[in-house]
């Protein structure tokens, strides 16, 4: 099967890179269009001890997002890919599910994301986007394994 829309959840962590890596190839190989995203847990900021401090938060936060999708869409350019970007504030719901829907809003073929690979209490404290994911995509969800887990490769970017 050929993969014409590749959605890509991108943070800028070494696990994301993997992941944009691995869709890179595809597309390359395809000529596939990527759609970079990247969520905001906006209630990460709503969970912090002083309410004032909520807007510096979420600033920070919508920074570091621009920040990766900037990193991600420069990495595409320059591998000569067609990609465009998304930067979604999720105030409810999971992350896992602002990712099935946009996959579906964009039509997206193929999700292709780098995961920690968490196991045991880890997973359990932690939980996986990636796994549910998984759970709840009505696509094809290719995982990459993060840095350090047996034959994952070295992020070359």
């Amino acid at each position: 099967m050929t993969y014409k829309r590749i959605l890509v959840p991108v943070d800028g962590s070494p696990t994301s890179n993997n992941g944009l890596e691995e869709a890179a190839r595809l597309a390359r190989g395809s000529g596939s269009k990527l759609l970079l995203l990247h969520v905001i847990d906006d209630t990460v900021a709503f969970n912090s001890p002083d309410g004032a401090g909520v807007n510096l938060v979420l600033d920070t936060l919508r920074e570091a997002g621009k920040s990766a999708l900037a990193a991600a869409a420069e990495y595409a350019r320059r591998a000569k890919l067609q990609a465009e970007t998304v930067l979604l504030e999720k105030a409810t719901g999971r992350i896992d599910e602002a990712i099935v829907e946009q996959a579906k809003r964009w039509r997206a073929d193929l999700i292709v994301m780098g995961t920690h690979g968490r196991r045991g209490v880890n997973r359990l404290l932690l939980g996986s986007n990636a796994e549910l994911v998984v759970r709840h995509s009505t696509i094809p969800v290719l995982l990459i394994p993060g840095e350090g887990r047996a034959g994952s490769r070295r992020s070359r970017r």
